[in-house]
């Protein structure tokens, strides 16, 4: 499995510094926070609630710096609701979120 990488790692490392427990769970609630909206996305059958959760999806990605995350969700942005590419590419996104390991000095 492939995991993201680049600023989504420098950011949780600003933030957590050496505690790799508080950039897990940081890590962990990026993820959760995006599969919340990844659901709203899918349950969504009108353009303002489509708009709603990607708009969201983007603030939460743009956050914390996961680019990945951020060009799916405005991909789904220029999309109609319910569109499978657009829920494909953002579950793809998520789960190359998963735990990194930081590099060992």
């Amino acid at each position: 499995m492939a995991y993201e990488s680049g600023s989504l790692d420098a950011t949780l490392a600003a933030a957590a510094g050496q505690d790799l427990a508080l950039m897990a769970e940081l890590r962990s609630a990026l993820v959760d926070s995006a599969e919340r909206q990844l659901d709203l996305l899918r349950r969504a059958r009108c353009d303002g609630n489509w708009q709603v959760a990607a708009m969201r999806l983007k603030g939460l990605a743009a956050s914390f710096h996961a680019e990945e995350l951020l060009e799916a969700a405005e991909a789904a942005l220029n999309a109609v609701p319910g569109e499978p590419g657009a829920v494909r590419e953002i579950e793809q996104a998520i789960a190359r979120l998963g735990w990194r390991a930081p590099a060992q000095a």
